[in-house]
Parts: structure tokens; sequence; C-alpha cells
């Protein structure tokens, strides 16, 4: 099987360009996504034929766990990349179906750039919950962008989000699983790192940027209506939400190498 190895800020995934979804199993994605004795990643990503009308591709994520996540913001950044690449489109836009709805990617690669602007939809929010972990009361507001998240505001220490992260992605009041933000309202953006369900710390989150960015904007410590910096470990995304909360993603996905296993 070729495989094509992509990262968009750190967050890394194993890339199938096939027309056979059973490919790559989730057993199978596990030992792929072994950093010591497999390929080594996040995720797997399959690029595969569209179930829709007007859509280039279809993509499916599996993460490193094994899990399906409905959303992979990064993700389908390189996925849109690798589709521009092999179809030799340098400026223009591919629609990639996922399953959270079609994505909208505007890509830029006239220099080799790989840079994505992605239409992520309206970040839909659902309030502030407290949350008993460990008999220790957490404040989270609730997010959803394409996927679940938790996002929570203050300063955290690694130790904090090493006992707080697992313990929240899983916690009860969450049955699907959720993405944990651990965030930071910092000069003019957004300091931010991501507990990712089914994976742990990465080093980005293309959707817990969007949703961290929503939650702050309604918040109000941060504008809408233009780019929000979130610094994430791996660099930085721009986020915009309006004032509907539809939200504007644009950072980089870049070709690491290729392979076959």
């Amino acid at each position: 099987m070729q495989f094509f190895k992509y990262e968009g800020l750190g967050n890394d995934f194993v890339v199938f360009d096939t027309g056979d979804e059973s490919l790559v199993t989730p057993e199978r994605a596990v030992e792929i996504c072994d950093r010591r004795f497999g390929v080594g990643a996040d995720g797997v990503l399959l690029v595969l034929p569209s179930r829709k009308l007007g859509c280039d591709v279809r993509m499916r994520v599996i993460n490193a766990d094994g899990s399906l996540p409905e959303m992979c913001g990064n993700g389908v950044r390189c996925v849109a990349v690798h589709v521009a690449r092999a179809r030799g489109l340098r400026d223009g836009t591919i629609r990639v179906d996922t399953d959270a709805g079609v994505s909208p990617c505007a890509v830029e690669d006239a220099d080799g750039e790989g840079i994505v602007t992605v239409d992520m939809g309206v970040i839909r929010l659902f309030g502030d919950r407290t949350l008993d972990v460990g008999g220790k009361s957490v404040s989270v507001t609730v997010a959803d962008a394409g996927n679940p998240h938790a996002v929570l505001f203050g300063v955290f220490a690694r130790t904090d989000i090493d006992h707080l992260g697992p313990r929240l992605a899983k916690h009860p009041d969450f049955p699907r699983g959720t993405n944990v933000e651990f965030s930071r309202v910092a000069g003019d953006g957004i300091d931010l790192v991501v507990w990712e369900r089914g994976v742990g710390i990465t080093l980005a989150c293309g959707t817990g940027a969007c949703a961290t960015a929503a939650v702050a904007v309604s918040k109000g410590f941060v504008e809408k209506g233009r780019p929000i910096a979130v610094r994430l470990p791996g660099g930085r995304l721009d986020v915009t939400l309006d004032e509907a909360g539809h939200a504007i993603m644009r950072g980089p996905a870049r070709f690491v190498f290729s392979g076959s296993i």
C-alpha cells in the first residue's frame, strides 16, 4: 500500500489515496500510527471517492487509537493540498466530503507554500458546565465544530493538562468523548494546547482552534470579524468568526514523505 505522510503544524497523518474504504481498518491504523513499530502519526486519513454531488473527494479519519472522529481541521487541509497537487492545481478550491459535512478548502500553492483556507461552518455553542473531576470542580464551555469540544480558559501547567485532559475527554457528561482545549487569551490572540480525543496532546488541532476562538468571541475575550491568532505548540492558525458564528480557518499543510507498507 502506498502512503503519503503529511503534517499540519505538527499534527501528522498517514494518507492513503484509495477507492477502497476497507483498505485500512481501525486495527491496522493503530499499527500504522505506532511511532516505534509503524510509520508514526496522530491518525490515518483515507482519501476516498465522494458520496456527495459537487465534492471532489471524501475524507475518512481514523485516530491513532483506532477511534473514528467526525472531522479533523488539520487533516482536511492536508487532504486538500494532496488532492490539489495530484490534479496539478496550484490555486483553487477543493471540496471535501467529511462525516461532519462539506468543507470547501481554498488552496494557495503557487510556490509550494501549501496554505489552505477552510470554511469550517457554524461553530455551535452549548454553554458552560461545571464538572466533577476526582472531587474537584472544573468549569468548561461546551462547543461543537463538527466534533465535540470542552474549552477551558486559564493558566495551565503541563501537569494540569496531563491530569485533566484524559479525565475530561472521557467524562460521563460526554458519552461520545470530547476534545479538551486548555486556552489562555494573550495579546492579540489565544495560546492553546489541545488534548485530542483518541490521540492525547497534539501539536495542533484545527477544530479545537475554531471551537476555542468561537467561545472566546462569545465571552468577549476577542473580537469577531477579524482573524484571531490561535497559537498552538506546532504553530499558528488564523480563525475568523462572523456574526452568525461561522468560522474560517487558515493555515499550512506540508508533505513530508511517501512510501509503501
